[in-house]
C-alpha cells in the first residue's frame, strides 16, 4: 500500500500525473500501482483508490445479476398479510399505486423514481459504461453515462425503502399474520450486490479505462 508522493511544484505537470485526495485536498503526483495495490494520501491516510484486477468483467457479472433480481424485486409479493380471514399481497409497485390512488401523488412520485426510476437508470448506466470500455465503442457516451451515474448516486435509496418495509412488519407482526414473499428475498439480494458492485466497481480505474489508459481494468 504505497503512499503517493509529495511534489513542492506540481505547476508544470500533465494533470493526468496528479491526483487529489477526496478527504484534506492535498494535490500530488499519482502513483503508480500493481494490480491490487492500494494509494493513501501521506498527509490524512485516505485511500484514494485501489487498482484491481479485471474490474470491468467482474462489474458486469454484477450488474446483469442486479438487473436479473430487479424484476422479481419490484413487482414480486415482498410480505403476505392475513388479518380477520382477509388476505392481501404486497409489492414495491403496488406501495406506489396505493399511494397514488389514496391522493398522495407527490409522495407516490417521490417513492417511484427513489426506489424503483433511479435504482434502474443507475444500472443502466452501469451497464452501458462497462460495455463502452469492454467492446471499445462510444466511450465519449460513457464518459456522460458515468457523470450522470454520479449525481443519482444519492438520489437511489433501496436501504431506506428496506427499512421502511422492516418497521411495517415489525409493527404488524403482532396483529396479523405475516409471511414473508419472494419478492422480499430478491430485494435484499439487490440490496447486497449493488453494494458488492459500488466496491468492485472501482471509479478510479473506471476514469482510466474509459480515457483509455488502463489496459488491466477490462482484461
Amino acid at each position: 500500500m504505497p503512499d503517493t508522493a509529495e511534489s513542492g511544484d506540481l505547476s508544470e505537470l500533465p494533470l493526468e500525473a496528479l491526483v487529489a485526495c477526496h478527504e484534506c485536498d492535498l494535490l500530488m503526483l499519482k502513483p503508480a500501482l500493481a494490480l491490487g495495490e492500494q494509494a493513501r494520501c501521506p498527509r490524512c491516510g485516505y485511500e484514494l483508490y485501489t487498482h484491481r484486477h479485471q474490474v470491468v468483467k467482474r462489474s458486469l457479472a454484477l450488474v446483469l445479476a442486479a438487473l436479473l433480481l430487479y424484476i422479481p424485486a419490484n413487482f414480486l409479493p415482498i410480505i403476505r398479510l392475513n388479518l380477520l380471514g382477509q388476505s392481501t399481497e404486497d409489492t414495491l409497485w403496488s406501495g406506489v399505486l396505493a399511494l397514488y390512488n389514496s391522493g398522495m401523488q407527490s409522495v407516490a412520485a417521490v417513492v417511484f423514481l427513489c426506489s424503483m426510476a433511479i435504482p434502474l437508470l443507475k444500472l443502466l448506466c452501469q451497464l452501458f459504461v462497462l460495455l463502452s470500455i469492454r467492446w471499445q465503442f462510444g466511450r465519449s457516451y460513457g464518459l456522460l453515462l458515468y457523470r450522470l451515474y454520479h449525481h443519482m448516486r444519492d438520489w437511489g435509496m433501496l436501504e431506506v425503502y428496506l427499512m421502511g418495509i422492516l418497521v411495517a412488519i415489525v409493527k404488524l407482526v403482532d396483529i396479523a399474520d405475516l409471511s414473508v414473499g419472494v419478492g422480499l428475498v430478491c430485494f435484499v439480494a439487490l440490496i447486497l450486490v449493488q453494494v458488492w458492485l459500488e466496491v468492485t466497481m472501482s471509479p478510479h480505474q473506471i476514469w482510466e479505462a474509459l480515457a483509455g489508459e488502463d489496459e488491466h481494468a477490462s482484461a
